[in-house]
């Protein structure tokens, strides 16, 4: 019997507080126009792959046989912003992410890239954008897709024409030149 009026009060119980967790709550509003902002960025980005404090490292590596960056290779990246491409020009933000090396052609080195710029100093200190494209080696200039930002990039699109300032082909380390044009809010 007691069973019954304790299995009763928990289901009564139940009963009573299932609509509160089941309430569904949706607004819609209608955005102010907003006005669009177009900002251009001019950096340095230092991939370092050698030495005793790289800001690149392979984390991945497929087992065949070939170059030490075959087909598959997968780095992670926290890689300096400078405002010049000396590595003691003064440091602006650094880039977090990764790419992959997706061409299976051992003559042309082609990575899909993923990487988040923040900006740790000046006027931009604070905010940041996402890059997503593939990154072929082979033309002196290549553009890259700008898909996200946050802070004063939010909503960001866009685009960053890029080119190797520096590139030593035995260690890997590259200085890369970037000229960024966002769009954003």
């Amino acid at each position: 019997m007691e069973r019954r009026i304790l299995f009763a009060s928990a289901m009564i119980f139940l009963l009573a507080i299932a609509p509160v967790y089941a309430q569904y709550y949706s607004k819609t509003v209608t955005p102010r126009p907003r006005r669009e902002k177009m900002t251009r960025l001019h950096f340095f980005l230092h991939d370092i792959l050698s030495g005793q404090n790289p800001s690149a490292v392979m984390i991945a590596r497929p087992n065949i046989t070939g170059s030490a960056i075959s087909f598959g290779t997968l780095f992670a990246i926290d890689d300096p912003l400078t405002v010049g491409p000396q590595p003691t020009s003064k440091t602006i933000g650094n880039a977090q992410g990764m790419y992959v090396s997706s061409s299976r052609d051992p003559a042309m080195f082609t990575a899909v890239m993923y990487a988040d710029f923040a900006f740790t100093s000046g006027r931009f200190n604070g905010s940041s954008f996402s890059l997503f494209s593939r990154n072929p080696s082979s033309p002196p200039v290549r553009e890259l897709a700008i898909v996200g930002g946050r802070g004063k990039f939010r909503m960001a699109t866009g685009f960053a024409l890029i080119r190797n300032s520096f590139l030593n082909f035995t260690t890997g380390d590259t200085i890369v030149e970037f000229n960024v044009t966002l769009y954003h809010y």
